[in-house]
């Protein structure tokens, strides 16, 4: 299966679900005109990151929210993951990304660890998810993540051992230090060593889509990235501007890696699950 695959680092307007939505229009419109398929947007990129006491406010119900609805419906029938703030039955909210398709919601992912150190306070205003499933699309089976559920390893091992081909990660990365002679930014060289390997040791295509500008003085670095079963970086966004990263997706080049090295094939789940057990059982009786 090949196709086109576009990131959308965008600079979002907090707590401004109106604009967002245009600019989210606007920005499938310009990805369908370059051939692509499917666009992925940043984490929370409907309603901006840093919201505190704008969550609840900005909070979307997907069984009737237009802002998903309209997009769902693009004239294009371009394909799309959006973030957004999601309301619960019973009034809880997540941070969440929601796959659209066909003119509908076709999945929903709820974050599942919410960063509480160093600048994140994001357990105060969000509830946590607790699956972690793939969704099978047109393109095949895809799997979705939010920022910090990536810096979880175990996370992209299960959705590699469920069949995914690809594992997308739509972050709200802030820049932080310098490192090396030429001033990589440290948040960007973190961000890419992590991508390159969780590519390489699930054999899966793995995309970060990252936003940029800045809220309440915490910039977003963006450099999205596109990077191949075997680690190789396909595609990268621009530092710090607003770019549309465009990459063609060849799931073929999956079977290749994973029949040149097999780790997926080879790898003993049943050691793995059974040696949690113990870990835990263990751990339980010492607390």
């Amino acid at each position: 299966m090949k196709f086109k695959l576009a990131l959308a680092q965008i600079n979002t307007k907090l707590g401004n679900l109106e604009a967002n939505t245009r600019r989210h229009e606007e920005v499938i419109a310009q990805a369908a005109g370059e051939g692509a398929s499917l666009v992925v947007f940043p984490e929370l990129s409907l309603s901006g990151y840093l919201l505190k006491d704008l969550t609840m406010d900005s909070a979307l119900d997907p069984a009737c929210a237009a802002p998903l609805k309209h997009l769902a419906a693009n004239r294009s029938q371009t394909a799309c993951a959006v973030g957004f703030v999601e309301q619960s039955r019973d009034f809880k909210y997540y941070n969440s990304l929601a796959y659209l398709d066909g003119g509908s919601i076709q999945f929903v992912h709820r974050k599942i660890y919410l960063p509480t150190y160093g600048m994140f306070d994001e357990k105060r205003f969000f509830a946590a998810g607790d699956t972690l499933r793939p969704v099978d699309t047109r393109f095949g089976r895809l799997g979705f993540l939010i920022c910090e559920d990536i810096w979880h390893f175990s996370t992209a091992y299960l959705l590699a051992h469920q069949g995914a081909l690809m594992i997308v990660a739509s972050i709200a990365g802030p820049g932080r230090g310098v490192r090396g002679a030429n001033d990589i930014l440290g948040s960007a060289a973190s961000w890419e060593l992590l991508a390159r390997t969780v590519a390489q040791f699930n054999t899966v295509f793995f995309v970060t889509v990252n936003r940029v500008g800045f809220e309440d003085g915490l910039n977003f670095f963006g450099a999205s990235l596109v990077v191949d079963p075997y680690g190789n970086i396909l595609a990268r966004g621009k530092t710090f501007d607003e770019d549309l990263v465009i990459a063609e997706i060849d799931f073929d080049l999956v079977r290749r890696a994973r029949a040149q090295v097999p780790l997926l094939r080879d790898e003993k789940i049943e050691l793995t699950l059974r040696e949690l057990e113990r870990i835990s059982r263990e751990k339980f009786l010492l607390e």
